[in-house]
């Protein structure tokens, strides 16, 4: 018995699309699932690479593509040269974010949306960000190759200056308004550096993406700790973005001569900051879980070695996708800061100056990460993203989901920041599997 030529069309095109469960069924053994181009991916990595290397440097040394330099003009302009290579149409957005629409079959269904960012930190490496944007610029270029298009129309976004909070993703979905450009970066004031790559802070509204109007928004990045490379593995799904929540604490004591001030008498304010550090500590190891503090910020008055301290100021952050639990945490800590100044005889006050909320990811697109991974033969483990990302901000617009692929030692905005070449096809095939299964929803 021959297969008839339109059953051997509908399995081809299944297989494509990474929809073999159903071949064995139909009279035809299961093709393998889609994948993208693994070399070519990594060529686009490391040709990425070039804008913002230190003169005379390699790959290893990592790269200083923060957003509005010229490195950055140089990779935005490489990235738009990719697009172009697929046979799509790039454009710059008001906010000064790289977007290409890539139009679906079927009319009125709403687009998915991939992409991450191409900047950097200053003097920081060659994954983060980029892992996500080549990924999605790959996918691109492979389902040109296979001739094939989505139900969905897909729209791939390098967002712009996200190392500098978020910004073109922000000012797209509304987190960011536009008092904000008038902040200073890296010696750039922000509207001035949108101006300088293409954006127009005057029609902001113009890039703004409506609540409701995606389907989706998918986004692969490096995990940036080392949960999955401890655990053996390869692919992570991100419940969601952590909450943050920022203190500002001064501790008021007496500067006092260092030699003749008897320590009975002292009111040492870098005294009770210590204790106060060290009180974070134990507050946000009590319980069990994934909540992290820091104390990253201490400035000392008079910062005199012969001068008791008189003044201390310092910063406290605490990070969980629990918004409750971090909350909680603070609330302790601000009850331990009461008590040092009792035992220290000093001031402290303690004021929160910002809240982000959690993103948390929809659990519909976890799963279907979770599919995707399965059928590629990857294992999987949920983790939350300490960082904050651009789907942070389109969370609060469409659907999100993110992909983590693991960062060797746990490094991250750094020149020995690294995620192997298998890691970074994988989870590219991840993204495209994952994509192709909320395309046929």
């Amino acid at each position: 018995m021959t297969m008839s030529s339109s059953r051997r069309a509908l399995i081809r095109g299944m297989a494509a699309l990474g929809m073999t469960a159903l071949a064995p069924a139909l009279g035809a053994a299961a093709a393998p699932p889609l994948k993208v181009n693994a070399e070519r991916l990594r060529r686009s990595l490391e040709d990425l690479s070039v804008f913002g290397r230190p003169a005379g440097g390699s790959f290893a040394d990592g790269v200083s593509r923060f957003a509005y330099s010229d490195a950055d003009l140089a990779g935005r302009a490489f990235a738009m040269d990719l697009i172009r290579s697929a046979g799509d149409a790039p454009r710059i957005d008001t906010a000064g974010n790289i977007r290409v629409r890539r139009e679906g079959t079927r009319p009125g269904l709403k687009p998915i949306m991939i992409g991450s960012h191409i900047d950097s930190v200053p003097g920081g490496g060659n994954f983060d960000g980029a892992v996500g944007s080549m990924a999605a610029l790959e996918i691109l270029r492979t389902l040109a190759d296979h001739k094939l298009r989505l139900r969905h129309p897909l729209e791939v976004a390098l967002w712009s200056n996200e190392e500098g909070g978020t910004i073109g993703s922000g000012l797209a979905t509304g987190a960011v308004g536009k008092a904000d450009l008038d902040l200073t970066l890296n010696g750039v004031r922000r509207a001035d550096g949108l101006k300088k790559i293409g954006g127009d802070p005057d029609r902001l509204s113009e890039a703004r993406i409506a609540p409701g109007s995606l389907q989706a928004y998918l986004e692969l990045h490096i995990e940036q700790s080392g949960l999955l490379e401890k655990a053996g593995i390869p692919i992570g799904v991100v419940d969601g973005i952590v909450a943050i929540d920022e203190y500002e604490v001064e501790i008021t004591g007496f500067a006092n001569h260092a030699g003749t001030t008897p320590m009975p008498d002292r009111r040492n304010a870098l005294l009770a900051a210590a204790k106060l550090i060290e009180a974070v500590q134990e507050e946000v190891t009590r319980e069990p879980g994934r909540q992290v503090g820091t104390v990253g910020h201490l400035e000392v008055f008079p910062n005199a070695r012969n001068v008791v301290p008189g003044r201390v100021k310092h910063t406290i952050e605490l990070r969980d996708l629990d918004a409750a639990k971090i909350k909680a945490i603070g609330d302790r800590i601000a009850a331990r800061a009461q008590a040092i100044a009792a035992e220290t005889h000093t001031g402290i006050a303690m004021r929160q100056v910002q809240r982000d909320a959690a993103a948390i990811a929809t659990p519909r697109i976890q799963t279907q990460i979770e599919t995707a991974a399965a059928a590629l033969g990857l294992k999987t483990l949920h983790l939350p993203s300490g960082a904050g990302h651009d789907a942070a901000n389109l969370a609060a617009v469409t659907n999100m989901g993110m992909i983590f692929v693991p960062s060797l030692g746990g490094i991250s905005h750094s020149p020995r920041e690294l995620t192997r070449w298998e890691d970074c096809a994988n989870g590219a095939d991840v993204l495209l599997q994952t994509l192709l299964r909320l395309d046929a929803e």
